[in-house]
């Protein structure tokens, strides 16, 4: 579980300081980071550091992401733009995220009912 929890970090990180930032200019959006290596340095983190840390570290970041999205205006999330050749508008792509959370909390649910 801990690496599941750890592993929201560095990609709320990444969204709340690498897209967020970006989407709406007109400069490039950074590329993302490599998943694989990005998860398992996450994974490694969370193995060896204090549970309670990884927990306070994701809570974190997690309530700046969602002040950040909160304080984007209601005209914005219809609005398009494009990671690499793929077009989207702000409401798919945060959709597309809150579906892989849910993957991931569904695993917690599931390990925690065993």
């Amino acid at each position: 579980m801990a690496e599941i929890i750890g592993h929201f970090a560095p990609w709320d990180e990444f969204v709340l300081h690498k897209r967020l930032p970006y989407i709406f200019t007109e400069h490039t959006l950074p590329k993302g980071p490599d998943a694989e290596s990005t998860n398992e340095k996450s994974a490694t983190i969370s193995r060896e550091q204090d549970k309670q840390v990884t927990i306070d570290h994701f809570v974190s970041l997690r309530k700046a992401l969602y002040k950040a999205i909160d304080e984007i205006p209601d005209d914005r999330w219809e609005g398009e733009f494009s990671i690499g050749k793929t077009t989207l508008s702000l409401y798919e792509y945060f959709k597309g995220l809150a579906q892989h959370d849910l993957h991931h909390f569904e695993q917690i649910e599931n390990s925690l009912c065993k």
